[in-house]
């Protein structure tokens, strides 16, 4: 059982290699037309200038619950919660990137291939796909890392600190997002009208 253990870290690196080629993959496949690739570029500037306001806002709450864990609780429970919020702001950085990237594709290979949409669909799975091995990879390299250092039965509750900073940043992710997504299904009827 030890073994396996060993091997969390090394698994998790394969997986965001994984996750890294299945991006290059994605980069490869035609981005349409001028306008096209003009409209996503906007759409992609816009959303990771809105990640960076955001991670940057949320740092002000990750010092401020770390040094709070770390009055009350212990200094390896708050480096457990560091480590796990600055996971979850990779794992998002890197879906947000594959799924602005992926978007164009998606609506490129609709058009190449009409009337079928497997390619679309593909490709949108595959941008999907960076997102969820990012969050599996990164989950599994912190918890993994965290349990050979704290893996003992009177230490083994830092490792929560590892959950609580990954949900703290998921949190805010999904309430932020939903208010970006709703301003930009706004933005979008009224180019429209």
């Amino acid at each position: 059982m030890c073994n396996l253990i060993n091997l969390a870290p090394g698994i998790a690196v394969l997986g965001l290699v994984i996750a890294g080629v299945i991006y290059a993959s994605i980069k490869k496949q035609p981005e349409g037309n001028d306008t096209m690739k003009e409209i996503a570029t906007l759409i992609h500037d816009g959303a990771m200038t809105y990640l960076k306001r955001q991670n940057t806002i949320l740092i002000a709450v990750i010092v401020l619950v770390a040094l709070l864990l770390g009055a009350f609780i212990n200094i390896n429970t708050s480096i457990a919660y560091v480590f796990g919020a600055i996971s979850s702001m990779i794992a998002g950085f890197f879906g947000m990137k594959a799924a602005t990237r992926a978007n164009v594709r998606t609506a490129e290979a609709a058009n190449l291939h009409k009337p079928s949409s497997a390619m679309a669909l593909a490709t949108a799975f595959f941008g999907g796909s960076v997102m969820g091995l990012s969050v599996a990879s990164l989950g599994l390299l912190g918890v993994g890392v965290l349990f050979i250092l704290f893996g003992n039965p009177e230490t083994a509750s830092v490792i929560n600190g590892f959950a609580m900073g990954a949900s703290t940043i998921a949190l805010f992710a999904r309430v932020g997002g939903g208010i970006y997504t709703k301003t930009a299904d706004v933005g979008a009827d009224l180019v429209g009208k």
